[in-house]
């Protein structure tokens, strides 16, 4: 058994096929089918059902991916120890990002570290907050910009770069575009646009909503906050987004939404381990574009929002 088993084993488990699989590893179908087939055989244990059109793990399956990424983690752990030791900035970072993200600092955090550090290969990987968070603990992802309600998860290390009111966008046709401002209870007499769960935007609504007992009904959804403003123009709706997000929006007047305390967080995070000299690189450089400083997620959230933040939080 190799690790490369081990990572093609993953990948599959995780895209829920050998194809996109096999994209997402830049090899072909058969490769990767042969080398979980190799897997199976020093293992003696079919480890995914291929009968359904989703590849899905068996039950030997699941327990091989639990101990797939500790051991996958374990090699990651010990290549660092040994650059720390050598002061050595090299190897491979796996970052994540919302999706949909525009947000400019985040984006030349990545481009500065690879002019310094172009012997580390940066990996991209877009999903939502909540996924996202979730592979970061697990360790398949070194660092990743997410979107939280109030603050980043406690129990990962946070920056926060930018920490805003939620905020509506109407066209001027719109009942409630006479004013600047509009009440959580006037908002939900009207069809709402918003961005889909798993996304930090979506769930500080849903939180807002919660603490007056109330349930959104969102009439249409979007994986980007672009798309969400466009249907608005187009008087689909009222967009819930963050403040940032609808200021400045041709065709579309910004209020304020009253009677919540509830804001959107963007936060950079990743595990509380020490990091390895190749993310604490990729960090420093974060902090030079967002202007921040190490943080804890539990520490008191700060008003923030950095220039280009216009992202799917």
């Amino acid at each position: 058994m190799e690790l490369r088993h081990l990572r093609y084993f993953l990948a599959v488990a995780d895209e829920g096929g050998f194809t996109r699989a096999a994209a997402r590893l830049h090899v072909s179908q058969p490769g990767i089918s042969a080398q979980i087939a190799q897997l199976e055989r020093e293992l003696g244990a079919v480890l995914f059902d291929r009968s359904a059109r989703a590849v899905r793990l068996t039950e030997a399956g699941e327990v091989v991916r639990r101990h797939a990424r500790q051991v996958l983690a374990a090699e990651r752990g010990l290549r660092a120890a040994v650059d720390e030791l050598n002061a050595l900035v090299r190897g491979s970072l796996v970052v994540g990002m919302i999706m949909a993200c525009t947000v400019e600092p985040f984006f030349a955090a990545l481009a500065a570290f690879h002019r310094a550090h172009p012997g580390v290969a940066l990996r991209l990987v877009e999903d939502d907050s909540d996924r996202l968070a979730a592979r970061v603990r697990e360790g398949t992802i070194d660092l990743a910009l997410i979107g939280a309600v109030r603050r980043a998860p406690a129990d990962l290390a946070a920056r926060e770069v930018v920490n805003e009111p939620l905020a509506v966008a109407v066209p001027p046709e719109h009942p409630l575009a006479a004013g600047d401002s509009v009440t959580l209870d006037a908002l939900l007499a009207h069809p709402l646009l918003c961005l889909p769960h798993g996304t930090g935007i979506r769930a500080s609504l849903d939180a807002a909503c919660a603490e007056h007992g109330l349930v959104p009904a969102v009439a249409m959804e979007a994986n980007a906050p672009g798309a969400v403003l466009h249907l608005a123009v187009r008087g689909l709706g009222a967009a819930v987004l963050s403040a940032s997000m609808v200021e400045g929006v041709p065709g579309l007047r910004a209020l304020r939404l009253d009677g919540t305390a509830v804001r959107g967080v963007l936060a950079l995070v990743t595990r509380h381990a020490p990091a390895a000299p190749a993310l604490a690189a990729l960090l420093a450089h974060c902090d030079d574009a967002f202007g921040t400083g190490p943080g804890t997620a539990g520490g008191p959230p700060r008003a923030r929002r950095a220039p280009g933040a216009h992202a799917s939080a």
